[in-house]
């Protein structure tokens, strides 16, 4: 029945909801954003350029709109942009995918990774997240019906412990989530790393969910170091759904657009989910993109170029007390604040922001139980004009 007032108007009443997500509230990115627009600091918190993409791409895109590239594309994806995924896929990791059945272009890693969950996810299985990790995963898990188990990779070095790893796995462990290289610790796994998790996977039905957004900034070559992709070791292809981001790569993460690569078999089930999560993904971008990756310069130069930054915003650091922790790859920069303040990372992040104007994000925001170990992350993803303002208002401390 409804009440009615007296002006005979039915009263508004809006029904309670139980939420899907009880823990989850307003994120210390968005807190550190605000706070950093309110006062007028330098926001190297959130992982994101300032600067634009190649003339070039927004040119391709532009193209393939007047050429009357508007309408709805396939499913998984326009084949050319498919076809252009494969072959870089072989050509820097060796590993032959079918670009009819085995990529999928999502919209985004974000949404790459939450479908894959919601696919091969059933309610009480159990998936591992290697701590600290993005902020992303753990929801996803929990939509899913999932059991989070958390295991901590090593405090100072961030490496993987695979004791650790092996005695997380049971009977009901449906997934592994494993980001190289890592946000936020920056640090790249190794050939030995990834031979070693195929090892403890062997035999097992545990899938890998690899996040890869960050596969071109892999630094110091001369050191030996490169990206391990999942798809360089059969073991682990096999069982793999691969995650990349165009907007990472191409300095584009407001196009919101990336891929999986899976076998056949397990993106079977990944297009199931995707067709009712997105349908699909934008057009116009899809065929500028298969356009621009004909420049695989514009990627195998990636590393170079953000390597630069990170020198130049380490070298600016160096002068500051605070203590650089490595930067094998992405393109952030964690440093220990432990000479510079007694604040946790959370109040002293708020503190940088308001009283020297610089953001940065707390580490502990990335662990589940807001574990402390003196860290902040910043962002170098940025122009030079950028860190160095940044650098400049550092330095006062």
């Amino acid at each position: 029945m409804n009440v009615m007032n007296p002006m005979n108007t039915v009263l508004e009443h809006t029904p309670t909801l139980a939420s899907r997500l009880p823990a989850v509230g307003t994120t210390i990115f968005s807190v550190m954003s605000a706070l950093a627009l309110e006062h007028d600091a330098v926001n190297l918190g959130q992982g994101f350029p300032d600067f634009d993409c190649d003339p070039e791409l927004i040119n391709a895109v532009t193209t393939a709109m007047l050429k009357g590239h508007n309408q709805y594309p396939p499913m998984p994806g326009v084949p050319v942009l498919r076809e252009a995924i494969a072959g870089k896929l072989q050509k820097l990791y060796g590993r032959t995918y079918n670009p009819t059945t085995e990529i999928t272009v999502t919209a985004g890693a974000t949404q790459a990774i939450i479908t894959a969950i919601l696919a091969v996810v059933h309610p009480g299985d159990e998936v591992i997240v290697l701590e600290p990790c993005y902020d992303s995963y753990v929801p996803g898990i929990e939509l899913a019906g999932g059991v989070v188990v958390r295991v901590a990779l090593t405090p100072g070095t961030f490496r993987p412990d695979f004791d650790k790893i092996r005695a997380a796995i049971t009977p009901k462990t449906r997934a592994i989530l494993v980001n190289s290289p890592h946000n936020p610790s920056a640090t790249v796994w190794s050939d030995s790393d990834m031979l070693k998790l195929q090892d403890l996977l062997h035999g097992t039905e545990v899938l890998l969910i690899s996040d890869e957004v960050y596969e071109h900034m892999v630094f110091d070559a001369d050191l030996g170091r490169m990206h391990q992709s999942a798809a360089r070791f059969p073991g682990l292809a096999a069982r793999s759904l691969i995650v990349s981001s165009f907007g990472k790569t191409y300095h584009v993460t407001g196009w919101k657009i990336g891929y999986v690569a899976a076998p056949a078999a397990i993106s079977a089930e990944f297009r199931k989910v995707h067709q009712f999560n997105v349908f699909t993904v934008n057009t116009p971008v899809q065929y500028g993109l298969a356009q621009y990756m004909g420049n695989d310069g514009a990627y195998l130069g990636l590393p170079a170029f953000y390597q630069r930054k990170r020198d130049l915003f380490r070298a600016g650091l160096a002068k500051t007390r605070f203590k650089l922790m490595p930067c094998e790859g992405s393109y952030f920069q964690c440093v220990d604040i432990s000479d510079v303040s007694d604040l946790n990372e959370a109040e002293f992040c708020k503190w940088l922001t308001t009283e020297i104007g610089v953001a940065a994000i707390p580490l502990s925001a990335f662990y589940g139980n807001g574990f402390d170990q003196r860290l902040v992350r910043f962002c170098f993803a940025k122009k030079d004009e950028t860190l160095n303002a940044a650098l400049k208002r550092l330095q006062a401390l």
